[in-house]
Formats: structure tokens, C-alpha cells, sequence
């Protein structure tokens, strides 16, 4: 089987450092999906607005890197503990496919790019191929209490985000929360814990640098990015 990318996504974040670890995760993250020429086709999207929540199926386009061990070891269980991949949502897979529920917020029917859906909380990469799309319905997709294995007895730590208001007045007001708040998730990788070390991640044109110590998470600088980096 052959696939190719029916669409491509936009996102203020332009890596995968920092982009959350899953769909929803932070609500109010803006993101554009443009589909490619031969898609571009009202036809195709009839109805869709009748929908509050849409599944995308897209490619880990950031990891250059195939699978090469049937385990993981989740960020959730602080990286130090390992599970099967296919127990895990583990970029790192045989295929390199992701699968996210994101809210739609809005269809452009008129655009320069031909029809765009603006949609909330994905946890995709600026430029990631999406492959198809498929609307969430709730009596087929929602099983109330249903079990998560282990994520059921591992919760998020979130850090409390020192933002001088400085640095805030030079980030747009749509991104300013969604910016917060995905900081406010650790975006450092699970095994670094040194509170000198500053960190830097891509978000909205600007390399957002911080320090982390104890639970409090301080912004120290933001830097802009060049113009080819992110699109969002």
C-alpha cells in the first residue's frame, strides 16, 4: 500500500521540542490544516462543520530515526521505565504514524490555499503530513470509564510558569496561554533535571528559553527565530 499526504499541518510549534505530549492536552493551541492541490475541493468536506472534534492520521515526520526495539520508555513513567511500543503512543514505532483528536474550530471555505480547517489542540509539528482525516463520533469513539493502563496511576506534574510581563507583551494574545500552558507541562526531556541549564523551545516564531528549579518554571529570554521556521 501506497499513501501520500492528503494535507499538511501549520503550527506555532516549528519542532517537536516541547509540542505535548498528546492531543488536548492544551486546548487552546491554534493550528492550520491546508490541504494539497488535488484535495482542495469543497466537495470534500461537505458536512464536516456539523462536527466538534476530528481525528487526524499523520506521519512522525520529526523522527529520522526507524524503531529498532519493541520497547519504550514512556515520559509518563519518567523515562526510566520501559513498556512494549504497541502498549505505548510512542513515536518511535514500526510505522511511523500518529493519531490525534483535535477540536475544529472553524472551516475557511475561502482561502488563497483553497479550503483551511482551523482547529484547537493538536499536538503536531509545523509541516507534519497528514494522511487522513476522519470525524470523532461520540457513541463509537467516547468509553466512559474505561481503563488507561498504565496513565491511570502516573499524573502530569505540572510546573508553575514565571512569565515576566516583559517578554509577555512580545508574544501574540492567541499564543500567550497556549504558551504558558505548554510549559507549564515540562517540555524537558524526562531524564533532564539540571536547574542551571537553560532550555530553549520553538513556539510561535520565538525560541522560548527557560530554567526549570524545583517546581517553578521561569522564562528568561525569548529570541526570534528566522523567517523560514514556524508558519503557525
Amino acid at each position: 500500500m501506497t499513501i501520500h499526504p492528503i494535507a499538511f499541518f501549520h503550527s506555532p510549534f516549528s519542532s517537536k521540542f516541547g509540542i505535548p505530549k498528546q492531543s488536548g492536552l492544551v486546548e487552546q493551541i491554534p493550528g492550520r490544516i491546508v490541504f494539497v492541490p488535488e484535495w482542495r475541493n469543497h466537495d470534500a468536506l461537505r458536512g464536516i462543520e456539523g462536527f466538534d472534534y476530528l481525528w487526524l492520521v499523520w506521519e512522525f515526520s520529526g523522527n529520522k530515526h526507524a524503531a529498532a526495539s519493541p520497547v519504550v520508555r514512556p515520559p509518563r513513567l519518567g523515562g526510566n521505565r520501559s513498556v512494549g511500543v504497541f502498549a505505548s503512543r510512542s513515536p518511535f514505532r514500526p510505522n511511523p504514524i500518529g493519531l490525534s483528536s483535535v477540536r475544529l474550530q472553524s472551516v475557511e471555505w475561502e482561502s488563497g490555499d483553497g479550503p483551511v480547517l482551523h482547529v484547537l489542540g493538536a499536538d503536531l509539528m509545523d509541516g507534519t503530513p497528514i494522511f487522513d482525516i476522519k470525524p470523532y463520533i461520540t457513541y463509537a469513539d467516547c468509553h466512559e470509564g474505561a481503563r488507561s493502563g498504565f496513565v491511570d496511576q502516573h499524573g502530569w506534574n505540572t510546573l508553575q510558569v514565571v512569565f515576566p510581563d516583559a517578554l509577555r507583551s512580545l508574544v501574540p494574545s492567541d499564543h500567550l496561554q497556549p504558551l504558558i500552558d505548554t510549559l507549564a507541562l515540562d517540555p524537558r526531556p524526562a531524564y533532564q533535571k539540571d536547574p542551571q541549564k537553560v532550555y530553549g523551545m520553538p513556539f510561535g516564531g520565538y525560541d522560548v528559553r527557560f530554567k526549570v528549579e524545583d517546581n517553578t518554571l521561569t522564562v528568561v529570554e525569548l529570541v526570534p527565530l528566522s523567517t523560514h521556521g514556524c508558519k503557525g
